[in-house]
């Protein structure tokens, strides 16, 4: 069959996602929060907007997920140096708990996608995408 690069990517990303939310179905994480767990486990204290952007969300579509997170207890929500406009965001300790669960599912589910691949096979697929990334990212600026 002769795939598309589009249907591929959708394909993909969507297989990816029902499988990681598999892995995580004990963990009552809903779609759209493991990026942001993963994303804060190594920015700690980020700004909404910083994380909107990391992780390609829309600020309104990212203050609902963050809402539930709070009421979740995953995160909490802080003013820093007196500056009332800006909400920076922090794990709980049930949150770093999970960004680690999160990680190791992403783990797993990469080993499993490259299962039988050579590591140069892998290695030059991985440059291919990034600069596919690097030059999506560019067109939006």
């Amino acid at each position: 069959m002769n795939y598309t690069y589009h249907f591929l990517l959708m394909a993909n990303h969507m297989m990816l996602q029902k499988d990681l939310l598999a892995l995580l179905k004990d963990t009552e994480l809903s779609l759209g929060q493991p990026k942001i767990l993963d994303y804060l486990k190594d920015h700690d204290g980020a700004g909404q907007k910083e994380i909107a952007s990391a992780c390609h969300i829309e600020p309104a579509s990212l203050t609902s997920v963050l809402n539930r997170m709070e009421k979740q207890k995953l995160i909490e929500r802080k003013n820093l140096n007196g500056n009332r406009r800006s909400l920076y965001v922090f794990l709980t300790q049930k949150g770093q708990n999970l960004s680690h669960i999160v990680s190791d599912s992403f783990e797993i589910l990469e080993s499993e996608i490259f299962e039988n691949i050579p590591d140069d096979q892998k290695s030059a697929f991985m440059n291919t995408f990034a600069k596919i990334y690097e030059n999506m990212t560019r067109r939006r600026q």
